[in-house]
């Protein structure tokens, strides 16, 4: 028992802030500030450390020296008595603490920073030495607001130093970042970037989590998250280059967790050279000419069918028709699908450079947007359909017409660019992922030619006019074509309606139907207006009835229903530890990354892999299946896509047995290109 009291004794001694040599308090409603020493009594020529002791309410937070995307580093001041010396004040690892879009570097709770003293040799025991000290620090919660205070400490000169709150400093010295025993290395390829580690003891199994912290603000974009590969005896952390210069040096943090969630800091520090981790990138040259390919393919891909029905409509009427008309209806097409990638390609970046993580595609995430198009495609098919017009005595149509019909050509281009992003043709993959890897403006031209590529059919028309000559001759045809060719609009109408039922579930799924009846009877309303029959009422009637379809989009919110029928649960839910787990255990993974609303997906799937003999090639392989569910843009599975330097889905990834990297399958699949794939990685164990 006395041996127990003594231990409590000591550990109250060492530990209490209250007993420890600690100077008054400065407090305020945010925090209490207060200066520590680790000596009770300091011997001549000894060195000791004073520790800035920041006890924060819930909620508030202080910052690292790189306070990240806002903010500003605490700083300590020491007025020594003559013939003492300081080092700098040293700053424990930060966390990440995200604000908004933004991501700062720093600390909540409690906080303490070390400062080493060293005191002259010619001190005469028995004396008592006076340090002063001023200190000033941000703190912060939903505002900032700057804080200072004074401390003071009376310290006793002794033969022999005396601790003072030792518990107090050990955890403050384990807190700091080590030395590391790994070598590093750092490189950016325009936007696109990678610090890599190398050393004993990494390993898939052993490593968590990781995140570099940057010694240097604007080096490296604090709020994009930083994929992490990892393999034997190294990982990879990618990286978002920010605008500021680069140092000479890159130096930071690099915080791990481990597989026990034990978290370990480490500084390091390398010269910035070729990225690590990446083959050969594709140049600039390389890039556009897959974005032409990948465009052009994209023609062939079942989102873009629908639009089909006005393309062919549009160039039936351009059948002996001049020269001159045929090029602007071409030239009006092909800006309609230019401007509309480049819009795309703009909003992705501006959404990046805003801390969002848009991918190719990332529109369809949204259930707005989807109820959007599938009006939209209700709309269309209703007008070919003959139950209004576009173009008649009334509404925007008229304007339209007015423009020789250019202007119907240009939205036609638009509209077709809006549908096809559901879809991914080959080459496209590589093409986005090294666009947003590269500098904006070479970021615009390919998404430009990609552009080219979807347009280039009608383009043609424009080049070559005379192909106009060989099509037929206008005539009753055409009016029974095109109301044969709303049927497309109707079906892509009802699978935009099935997306949405994935997004928000059935109450979504009713609101945007009952969208669909309030803008069918808007059409029919309109259409008895350009019959002329009481216009006024009856466009009165259509406009009462759009602005109540519009009003029930506000009322759409994402369900939970996500993930379950949009990939009719191909094998489990994916998710990063179950994926490690597996990794761990050796066995082969093929990882599916899916959506509802991405058609590619689904027509793989049904053809590719719920085949009967896939199935039965997993289960001879003992290969688990994962499916990522991006229907309404999991931030964890996108973090998964750039990691593989993808921006949209469809991906595939096929981890073999035994360890090892992840074959990346292609987007277009067949069975035979999965039994093969699943042989080889399967022949590894």
């Amino acid at each position: 028992m006395r041996a127990f009291l003594a231990l409590i004794t000591l550990l109250l001694l060492s530990a209490g802030p209250a007993l420890a040599l600690e100077s008054a308090p400065v407090r305020s409603p945010r925090a209490t500030v207060t200066l520590v020493s680790e000596a009770a009594a300091i011997a001549p020529g000894q060195p000791f450390r004073l520790a800035l002791r920041q006890k924060m309410a819930p909620g508030w937070h202080t910052y690292w020296r790189n306070p990240g995307d806002a903010g500003q580093p605490p700083e300590l001041r020491l007025e020594l008595p003559e013939g003492w010396t300081a080092g700098e004040l040293q700053f424990p690892a930060p966390h990440r603490i995200p604000f908004g879009p933004l991501v700062n570097f720093g600390y909540e709770d409690e906080a303490i920073f070390l400062m080493e003293v060293r005191p002259p040799a010619n001190l005469v025991p028995g004396q008592t030495q006076r340090i002063e000290a001023s200190a000033d620090w941000l703190i912060c919660e939903r505002v900032c607001i700057p804080e200072e205070g004074r401390f003071t400490l009376d310290i006793p000169v002794e033969a022999n130093a005396r601790p003072s709150a030792p518990l107090l400093f050990a955890a403050a010295e384990a807190a700091l970042p080590r030395a590391a025993a790994f070598t590093a290395r750092i490189g950016f390829e325009g936007m696109r970037g990678a610090i890599s580690l190398e050393g004993p003891g990494l390993s898939p199994g052993a490593l968590r989590e990781a995140f570099f912290f940057p010694l240097e603000q604007m080096v490296v974009e604090n709020a994009t998250p930083q994929p992490l590969t990892a393999r034997e005896g190294g990982f990879t952390l990618g990286l978002t280059r920010a605008s500021g210069p680069m140092p000479a040096t890159a130096e930071g943090v690099v915080a791990i967790t481990d597989a026990a969630g034990v978290r370990g800091a480490y500084w390091v520090s390398a010269v910035p050279g070729p990225m690590p981790g990446t083959g050969a990138a594709l140049a600039l040259w390389q890039a556009l000419v897959f974005a032409a390919l990948g465009g052009l393919i994209l023609n062939l891909m079942p989102c873009v069918f629908p639009i089909l029905a006005m393309k062919a409509i549009a160039v039936a009427r351009l059948a002996g028709a001049e020269r001159s008309v045929v090029r602007a209806h071409a030239a009006a097409y092909t800006a309609g699908v230019v401007l509309s990638f480049l819009a795309i390609g703009g909003a992705m970046l501006g959404l990046r450079a805003a801390g969002s993580l848009a991918g190719w595609g990332f529109q369809f995430t949204s259930p707005f947007f989807v109820a959007g198009m599938a009006w939209l495609m209700l709309a269309v098919g209703l007008n070919l359909s003959g139950v209004y017009a576009i173009g008649g005595p009334v509404g925007v149509g008229s304007g339209l017409a007015a423009k020789g019909g250019r202007a119907g050509s240009f939205f036609a281009g638009v509209l077709a660019v809006l549908v096809a992003t559901p879809c991914t043709a080959p080459f496209m993959a590589a093409a986005i992922g090294a666009a947003l890897a590269m500098p904006p403006l070479e970021t615009l031209a390919i998404f430009g030619a990609m552009g080219l590529g979807l347009a280039l059919p009608y383009a043609l028309l424009g080049v070559f006019p005379s192909f106009a000559r060989v099509l037929p001759r206008p005539g009753a045809w055409m009016d029974r074509l095109k109301q044969f060719l709303a049927f497309p609009m109707y079906l892509a109408a009802a699978w935009l309606v099935w997306v949405v039922a994935q997004q928000a579930g059935p109450d979504g799924t009713l609101l945007v139907l009952v969208g669909g009846v309030l803008l069918g009877m808007a059409a029919w309303a309109l259409g008895l207006a350009q019959q002329g029959s009481a216009r006024r009422w009856f466009i009165g009637g259509a406009a009462l009835s759009l602005i109540a379809a519009l009003a029930l989009l506000p009322l759409l919110k994402s369900g939970t229903a996500g993930g379950a029928a949009a990939s009719a649960q191909l094998g489990e839910p994916w998710s990063a530890p179950r994926l490690d787990a597996l990794r761990e255990e050796g066995r082969p993974v093929f990882v599916n990354l899916t959506a509802a609303w991405c058609i590619s997906c689904k027509v793989n799937e049904r053809v590719a892999l719920d085949t009967a003999a896939v199935r039965a090639a997993f289960a001879a392989g003992d290969v688990t299946v994962l499916t990522g569910d991006w229907t309404n843009g999991d931030p964890a599975i996108t973090a998964l896509l750039r990691a593989q330097g993808r921006d949209g889905v469809p991906l595939y990834l096929l981890y073999p047995a035994g360890g090892g990297a992840p074959a990346i399958l292609p987007q277009i699949l067949t069975e035979g290109i999965m039994l093969r794939a699943i042989a080889a990685a399967t022949s590894r164990v």
